[in-house]
């Protein structure tokens, strides 16, 4: 496992470094601007139950992920789908490739010019479904804001408004007892 999430963030930094290459900076940006140096990465397998016939069953409603990029590999089953200008689209599983989503953090780093990405799952097609994604984040303590605010910042108020009880809790707290 730990093999798969070091392949996993170098893969993820390759595309990072393509990306800076289209923003117009040196390919080594995100490393430069110490945003990369001890990433925060995420690694869930999501298992989504079969949906009986009569039922549509959702996975997970619309939303958008909150670092950089989102490295998915999905099973056989499709269920994935992607907003676009024109409405939703799929993102049929291709054996053997990875869909990329694109974060929000990424979307503020680069002013807009790469947008983050709205999906959602609807595991219709009658058969369990199993998803992987890896998630590629800024490091804890890269500063991404005004006045030094840094990525781990960022992560706990998206915390605190989507789990305000564990963000209250002593267990999230980032200060470090004397």
């Amino acid at each position: 496992m730990l093999a798969f999430l070091d392949a996993m963030t170098t893969l993820g930094r390759a595309i990072l470094r393509g990306m800076a290459l289209g923003l117009g900076h040196p390919a080594d940006w995100f490393a430069d601007h110490h945003l990369t140096d001890d990433p925060l990465v995420l690694f869930r397998i999501f298992r989504y139950p079969p949906a009986q016939p009569s039922e549509e069953r959702w996975g997970v409603g619309e939303h958008t992920d909150y670092g950089l990029l989102t490295l998915l590999a999905q099973d056989g089953n499709p269920a994935l789908q992607v907003r676009t200008p024109r409405g939703w689209v799929d993102a049929p599983p291709r054996p053997g490739s990875f869909v990329c989503n694109l974060g929000d953090m990424l979307e503020r780093l680069s002013g807009g010019r790469y947008r983050s990405t709205a999906h959602r799952v609807r595991n219709g097609s009658g058969a369990e479904r199993l998803s992987f994604p890896f998630f590629l984040d800024p490091s804890w303590d890269a500063v991404v804001g005004a006045a030094g605010s840094t990525y781990g910042d960022y992560v706990m108020g998206k915390v605190a408004r989507v789990f305000p009880d564990l963000a209250a809790s002593d267990e999230t707290s980032t200060e470090v007892a004397p």
